[in-house]
């Protein structure tokens, strides 16, 4: 006679999978401690501790209670996907030692990984992991919006505050915060990354308000993490955004009401020009990309032109496993097409190609690119084959993964220990959500067999 499985939301019938009702809480407090680095590393370091010791006894047992067999094979494809361009890269490397260390310390998302599919394997755990990353996404919104009313952060006042106490020395110095150019939020201003952070976590926001309040939940949601990311000042969210609001909002407002949206969208942003400074410098920067001349364009680009160019030419340079991933920045000043000239961004080399396809091609060559290649094959052949329960349940985790990875956006690096975590944990959020394990639907008991 089998276990029976965990039955629908609310239902109390059957036993709970033992040890593994707190992985939906270990994944939102891994992403609700990304405003202090040192310590969600720490929960993540110990939740792949935790995983290898529960998820690989079970797994090696037979059991699929934790996780489906196409999931953890799936989830195990991404991340090999990522990581084995990492390690074959290392080998050319302009530090070779430190960067095979990187790769080696790499393995640790591994089982990580799995236990983020774990967490969303059943309706239960979708229902926590998703809605969980709703609120605090939704919080960090409107933290946001309270500073840019008054200032100031609650959130990041609060652990600023914290870390003095305990440190005696604040989370950014006072450089930091007097060169702060846009909204920071609970991030802080040595950290300003709120706006591509909310932009990739937003699906999740629009899914639950959509669910719980309909298409006025989804348009109150998207007009108030909206201005967030406005303020945010990147643009690269802007486009991240724009992708989240066109596929998310098409299916429950239809295309008339969602172009309603998006004239609503370009009002704002105009307002936001004329009264915000950091905005208008933004879409003014944004405008010079329509003049001719290259030096506009780069200028528009905050001086990308000039980091493309190096990263094709490191690629041309080392084009079979590029010159190392993270070592961008070792091999700048050999191919910078402009060594004379100031760079936009200040003084020093670039430190990544912000665009995902150069900087695969850069740092880890062709061997790195047909290894990506292969995995977003994997995955998109899953989703095509998934039936619609299936696509259904993982359509938030599938849309942030997909606007996080668009190749035609700039992008942060993907081999960060920030970005690249944030990437991984979408690609298993959506592996996890897509294959999960079979369950009745809700309301219905499982029958012992």
């Amino acid at each position: 006679m089998t276990h029976p499985t965990a039955d629908a939301i609310g239902t109390s019938t059957t036993a709970p999978r033992s040890g593994w009702r707190w992985a939906p809480y270990w994944v939102l407090a891994f992403v609700a401690l990304w405003p202090a680095p040192g310590i969600a590393e720490g929960v993540l370091v110990l939740g792949a501790l935790a995983a290898i010791f529960k998820l690989l006894a079970t797994r090696f047992r037979g059991g699929t209670e934790l996780l489906s067999g196409p999931a953890w094979a799936l989830t195990s494809a991404l991340f090999f996907a990522y990581w084995l361009p990492q390690l074959l890269s290392a080998f050319d490397a302009v530090d070779a030692r430190h960067a095979f260390y990187k790769a080696a310390t790499a393995l640790r998302y591994l089982p990580f990984l799995w236990l983020v599919a774990a967490a969303v394997a059943d309706r239960h755990g979708r229902r926590i992991t998703f809605g969980g990353l709703a609120i605090i996404a939704g919080a960090w919104t409107l933290d946001a919006l309270l500073q840019a009313l008054s200032g100031t952060s609650p959130l990041f006042w609060g652990l600023d505050a914290l870390k003095q106490l305990i440190e005696h020395r604040p989370m950014c110095s006072a450089e930091e915060v007097a060169a702060v150019d846009r909204l920071s939020g609970i991030l802080g201003p040595c950290n300003l990354k709120l706006g591509i952070v909310l932009a990739s976590l937003s699906p999740f926001v629009l899914y639950v308000a959509g669910r719980r309040f309909g298409s006025v939940g989804w348009i109150v949601a998207a007009a108030l993490v909206g201005v967030v990311i406005l303020l945010g000042g990147a643009r690269a969210s802007w486009i991240t955004y724009a992708l989240v609001l066109l596929f998310s909002g098409w299916r429950l407002l239809g295309w008339k009401k969602l172009a309603g949206v998006f004239v609503f969208g370009g009002a704002l942003l105009l307002v936001l020009a004329l009264t915000v400074p950091q905005v208008r410098d933004r879409v003014e920067r944004t405008a010079q990309a329509l003049t001719a001349d290259e030096t506009g364009l780069d200028s528009a680009l905050s001086g990308r032109g000039r980091i493309w160019g190096a990263a094709l030419c490191m690629a041309r340079e080392h084009p079979v496993n590029g010159v190392g991933a993270r070592s961008f920045r070792e091999a700048f000043p050999a191919c910078d097409p402009e060594p004379e000239q100031i760079p936009a961004w200040g003084s020093g080399p670039a430190f990544h190609a912000h665009q995902i396809v150069l900087e695969i091609l850069s740092e880890t060559g062709l061997i790195g690119l047909l290894l990506w290649l292969s995995g977003a094959a994997l995955a998109w052949r899953a989703w095509r084959f998934a039936d619609d329960g299936a696509r259904d349940r993982a359509r938030p985790a599938m849309l942030a993964l997909a606007v996080t990875v668009f190749p035609f956006n700039t992008h942060l690096a993907f081999y960060s220990t920030f970005w690249g975590g944030l990437t991984l944990l979408l690609a298993a959020l959506f592996a996890g959500s897509l294959l999960a394990r079979a369950e009745p639907p809700p309301g219905e008991v499982p029958a012992a067999q």
